[in-house]
């Protein structure tokens, strides 16, 4: 009877410990989804808040990463001090940081508004230079992010902590088994909150994960006086026989222990290469938000095929190929050759194809390393995780601001893999021991992928070369490519075609300087494109000021216009390189006439944030009382249009919108005063000369009075345009219509 009590109670025992495994894995792959949410939404509140720049993305990332491996770290370190100590379940402090992070749902947006106004009113009164900008900005940023996502970065060892405390799943694999939930939860979170922003916004959204969150809590603690009243003894006894170490100092082990190098650089390596990616994939994909999410979704979803690869493997093997270090610098460099224009495959299939190899590996080795150097001890684990998320924050700034700005798209992907190569080669031959067998083997298939890598650098071209490029400017923001000549001129923005030579740019500042019922003093325009639109707000001898987000762009300005260097000199002329709607918002000087033109296209990533009533609402504080701003709509469906539409009828009394000379896109005039209704020859007649003769310089008409009567017969009543989508919302930094447009697609294509 004895005997057979002791096999009830370990039968029953499994059984309660695969329940709980179950319950652990959902925890962690709920809390993985929350945290993509989070990112992906609070990089966005960011750069509508603070400004949408390259570094302030940078900052924004560092800061979301920099979190995360601070809780690791911390909580590994308090786990292994205190451990001992505690009366508590573990799992209640796992459920306690869940609730943080739900609780930063809430908070988080309220302090980036915070932020906001903190920033400007510091501005204002000391005139902060855009470097202290930055500074003021990074440190906000920090002190909002880095303790909430350190709450995320705890979860790990915490829940490492519950595992081993409760003894009933492998303890010396938790890492990679939390670590495969997580990944899992990243993946859905990838694309579920794109969705979930298209019907109900970014709040609505974040308050879904809170609730996630907190509902994750509760489980846990609910689980944890379960496993109070059945584990009782049994934990306390498993506790005992695999004490928590009370630990060596990890930070002399950090210069002389070869896998946390490893964990660094897999982590530098992976973000860094992220950011190459985004470039040089841009051609194929696009700009919108769904292309960063494939990238990420196909990144993540092939870490998880890795991690659970893993997860089979390391529980019949202890050793891993030789060539595994090799396999990972010929997939890091394998988007050379599906990233060539001249390679015939689909568009959808080159991010995939691309970078599947290299991430399924890192999958696998990661949780891997991790598990290795921690041997399911909390404190370790907690202090691998920091160092490899220490090589995260890095590689973003690595790519972005030491590699791309002077490396082709190609070179930068090269280097950042080139390590792997260092540690590959040395790697294959130290593992075949004294068989001269081995050694030949490992000799003939390192010179395999040592030849092929060799051919894919060698062989295959970038976009810039496929592009026929007059010429080429690099920095930390994009790729910029002028090409063409005469007025087949263009120009590229990563590969993608922004604007044209076209009399549509000229028509932005002549309508509505025409129309302001004064001569004009001055103007401000937001998108510097080929220069054209401020080269005509110069020709009537008015100051221009003019706002471009990439620093590349105006220095192509003399490409496309042989005067440019003559007007860039002017004391009238005013280029300014910083994100347009943080310009409005810092600056106190007014305008008579103010001219948006996005980059194209429509659902470009960001580019609601030029077309919103936050947006129009600082542009009013700017504009002189009877000041005319000119928003350019390069065409979109019926709920973009409405939306845009709305959004600047709420935010003037006075609207008017017009077909343009070319027959698409739309010229929306927006004023506090009534715009006068003039006739063409009227408009005519108050050019001055130089800017008559610029506005017929590439026709199609030979006379001012005729392009505008060409516009105007095209107008269109502001409530028309509104009724075309009855529902759709006012564009606003909650909504952004425009660019959250998938599911609203998948609706049209099956009616």
């Amino acid at each position: 009877m004895p005997a057979l009590e002791v096999a009830s109670a370990k039968s029953a025992d499994i059984t309660t410990s695969g329940t709980r495994q179950r319950w652990y894995f959902s925890f962690f792959l709920v809390s993985g989804f929350c945290s993509i949410l989070y990112e992906l939404i609070w990089l966005r509140l960011a750069m509508a808040q603070f400004g949408v720049t390259t570094p302030m993305v940078s900052i924004v990332l560092s800061s979301f990463m920099g979190g995360l491996g601070v809780g690791s770290l911390a909580a590994g370190r308090l786990v292994r001090k205190y451990a001992h100590r505690l009366t508590v379940p573990p799992l209640q402090l796992y459920a306690a940081s869940e609730i943080l992070i739900g609780c930063s749902a809430v908070v988080v947006p309220l302090e980036l508004l915070a932020g906001r106004y903190v920033l400007k009113h510091l501005g204002q009164t000391l005139s902060l230079s855009s470097v202290g900008y930055y500074v003021g900005a990074g440190i906000w940023l920090a002190l909002t992010l880095i303790p909430w996502c350190a709450c995320m970065g705890a979860t790990i060892p915490l829940g490492m902590f519950a595992i081993r405390s409760g003894g009933h799943i492998e303890s010396r694999r938790s890492f990679s088994f939390l670590y495969l939930a997580n990944v899992l939860g990243a993946v859905a979170g990838s694309l579920i909150p794109l969705l979930l922003i298209e019907e109900l916004g970014f709040n609505s959204t974040l308050q879904i994960g809170m609730v996630l969150n907190l509902a994750i809590s509760v489980a846990a603690l609910r689980l944890s006086k379960q496993t109070t009243v059945i584990a009782g003894s049994a934990s306390n006894q498993n506790a005992s026989d695999s004490p928590v170490r009370s630990g060596s100092s990890h930070w002399q082990e950090l210069l002389t222990n070869g896998t946390l190098w490893l964990l660094f650089a897999t982590g530098l390596t992976s973000m860094g290469l992220e950011v190459v990616w985004t470039r040089l994939y841009t051609i194929f994909v696009g700009t919108f938000v769904y292309s960063f999410a494939a990238i990420l979704g196909v990144y993540l979803a092939a870490t998880f095929i890795g991690s659970s690869l893993y997860r089979l493997w390391s529980s019949r093997h202890s050793t891993e190929t030789p060539f595994v270090w090799l396999l990972v610098w010929l997939g890091a460099i394998t988007p050379l050759l599906t990233a060539d224009m001249r390679v015939g495959l689909p568009a959808w299939l080159r991010v995939p194809v691309g970078i599947a190899m290299f991430s399924g590996l890192l999958g696998f080795l990661t949780p891997r390393l991790v598990d290795r150097y921690s041997e399911g001890d909390p404190d370790r684990a907690g202090f691998g995780y920091a160092v490899n998320v220490a090589g995260c924050i890095l590689g973003p700034l690595v790519a972005g601001f030491a590699l791309l700005p002077h490396l082709d798209e190609r070179y930068a992907l090269t280097a950042l893999a080139l390590p792997w190569l260092c540690v590959g080669l040395p790697y294959a031959f130290t593992q075949v021991g004294n068989s001269t067998k081995r050694f030949a083997a490992s000799a003939i298939v390192a010179t395999i992928i040592v030849v092929a890598s060799f051919l894919l650098i060698s062989r295959t071209r970038s976009y810039v070369q496929e592009i026929a490029a007059g010429a080429v400017r690099r920095d930390s923001t994009a790729t910029v490519i002028a090409s063409g000549e005469g007025m087949n001129r263009s120009l590229y923005v990563n590969g993608i075609a922004m604007t044209i030579l076209t009399p549509i740019t000229k028509m932005m500042s002549a309508m509505p300087l025409a129309f302001l019922n004064r001569p004009p003093q001055n103007a401000l325009v937001i998108c510097f494109g080929m220069g054209t639109t401020h080269r005509s707000m110069l020709s009537w001898g008015i100051d221009s000021t003019v706002v471009d987000l990439v620093p590349s762009v105006p220095k192509l300005f003399w490409y496309y216009h042989a005067d440019a260097a003559k007007l860039l000199k002017s004391p009238r002329s005013h280029v300014v390189v910083d994100d347009g709607r943080r310009f409005l918002e810092r600056s106190t000087d007014q305008y008579d006439v103010i001219v948006i033109d996005p980059p194209p296209p429509i659902g470009a990533a960001a580019s609601s944030l030029l077309y919103s009533r936050e947006f129009y609402s600082a542009a009013k504080k700017r504009l002189r009382p009877d000041g005319i701003l000119q928003q350019w709509f390069p065409g979109g469906d019926y709920t973009d249009v409405s939306s845009i539409a709305r959004a600047l009828h709420d935010s003037f009394p006075y609207v008017r919108a017009f077909t343009s000379i070319s027959g698409w896109g739309v010229h929306f005039l927006a004023s506090r005063q009534p715009i006068p209704d003039l006739t063409a020859a009227q408009l005519a007649q108050r050019m001055p000369a130089t800017a008559a003769a610029d506005l017929v310089e590439w026709g199609p008409f030979p006379t001012p009075e005729r392009q505008f009567a060409a516009v105007l017969k095209n107008e269109m009543p502001i409530d028309f345009l509104i009724s075309l989508d009855k529902t759709a919302p006012a564009m606003q930094d909650d909504r952004p219509v425009n660019e959250y447009y998938l599911l609203r697609e998948l609706r049209a294509s099956m009616r």
